[in-house]
């Protein structure tokens, strides 16, 4: 099978004009007719990037020679804190949005849908629509979810177990992506600590408690990628192994943590920002099978063209390859083989007929490399 440059980790933003008002006039969500910041309530967030949106990503996919991406849902549209009914026009807007990007964009885009976890027969029943009807096959989760009565939880909280089963019964890839951090860690929002410091605490508290709780084997045909690298996961099993050996008292029932290292169904990207991270990550994976390349664009935290860093999509892979932390098939492998194994498990075929489905109607068309 030819290698693909496939981009594990992605956001698209839709164009002003096809957000639909009631998200402004409700406050929801909505991005100036100038392109210039997205909005949300009394927030806004710059928009650093033409690529946020559809026909500018396709020109940037090409420019830095990526042949398929991976678009997550928006983070903005999780829907905590929102009432019932926003949120579910909300989160039915960002997933209608996500399938007619990858139905129009086959060769191009492999797209997630989201649900609310904190509304498990709703969120089963979006489950099924976008599976049974919009042909999706990627469920996005936030790390933490605000459950009906107000109170935030882990999303591998016991509530949330229909949600699970119903994924791993459909054999699902998951994504697990930090948010919202400020709205229950009771600190001043400031010099983007949530975004730098938090978010990668929020990945490693749902890491534990999938991991504390065997999920990977009470739900064996779901795969789950830990967005960002799931970064103090690598660095702190250390800790947590001395806290589980140390206090068996607070651990009844539960799994040693080092048992669910190098397993198969956890993934992680590669969006770690320096090689040294990643050399971790992949002795404590013991290997690079569990790795897939993620570059987090178009948002200044992923890996953009940067003259001040030197940066470009894919510098750290190339990195790690120059200073030999990876080999040249576990390069190819991070890029592609990996990518598809999380996405689609032993099923690539079908991944595979889609993605190259233009390439498969004009034979003279070469496959991209």
């Amino acid at each position: 099978m030819k290698h693909l440059r496939i981009n594990g980790h992605s956001h698209l933003l839709p164009y002003p004009e096809q957000i639909p008002p009631k998200m402004r006039e409700r406050k929801i969500f909505w991005i100036d007719k100038d392109r210039r910041f997205m909005h949300q309530g009394d927030w806004k967030r710059p928009i650093t990037d033409s690529s946020f949106f559809l026909d500018e990503k396709l020109e940037w996919m090409e420019r830095n020679r990526i042949d398929h991406s991976v678009v997550l849902n928006l983070s903005q549209l999780y829907g905590n804190n929102l009432p019932v009914e926003d949120m579910k026009f909300a989160l039915r807007f960002q997933n209608d949005f996500n399938a007619r990007i990858q139905k129009e964009y086959p060769e191009k885009f492999t797209c997630g849908f989201v649900v609310h976890a904190g509304y498990t027969e709703g969120a089963c029943r979006e489950i099924e629509r976008c599976v049974e009807e919009l042909g999706l096959q990627l469920l996005c989760l936030p790390t933490h979810f605000m459950d009906k009565n107000g109170i935030w939880k882990g999303i591998f909280d016991e509530m949330t177990s229909p949600i699970f089963e119903l994924a791993d019964q459909y054999k699902l890839a998951i994504e697990v992506h930090p948010y919202d951090g400020e709205k229950f860690i009771r600190l001043e929002n400031t010099a983007w600590r949530f975004h730098l410091v938090w978010m990668l605490a929020q990945c490693a508290d749902a890491y534990h408690f999938y991991t504390l709780n065997g999920l990977y084997e009470a739900y064996p045909h779901i795969r789950v990628c830990f967005a960002h690298g799931g970064q103090l996961n690598h660095l702190n099993i250390g800790r947590r192994t001395q806290g589980y050996d140390g206090r068996p008292d607070l651990f009844e029932g539960k799994l040693r943590p080092r048992k669910a290292l190098s397993h198969p169904n956890i993934y992680f990207d590669t969006l770690v920002h320096d090689t040294l991270s990643l050399e971790l990550m992949i002795k404590r994976q013991k290997g690079t099978d569990q790795i897939i390349i993620g570059l987090d664009d178009p948002y200044p935290l992923g890996e953009m063209e940067s003259e001040r860093q030197s940066s470009y999509p894919g510098k750290l892979l190339d990195l790690a390859l120059d200073e030999e932390v990876i080999n040249e098939k576990q390069y190819a492998d991070i890029w592609s083989t990996n990518v598809i194994r999380w996405l689609c498990g032993d099923d690539d075929e079908k991944f595979m007929d889609r993605v190259l489905k233009k390439e498969k109607i004009n034979d003279d068309k070469p496959v991209p490399s």
